[in-house]
């Protein structure tokens, strides 16, 4: 794993931490949980190519 993709692996877990504490704190937000999921998707793409 290259060190963008561990960087980038990195900020999703945080961003992950800090949506969980958002939600916890002022209630869920779909917005929120949106821009999450396309952060992970994106990691995760990020992952498979740079396993081929």
């Amino acid at each position: 794993m290259s060190g963008s993709t561990r960087t980038m692996t990195g900020l999703t877990v945080a961003g992950l931490v800090v949506a969980t504490a958002y939600s916890v704190a002022l209630g869920g937000s779909p917005w929120v949980w949106l821009t999450w999921l396309v952060v992970a998707l994106a990691t995760a793409a990020m992952v498979v190519t740079g396993r081929r």
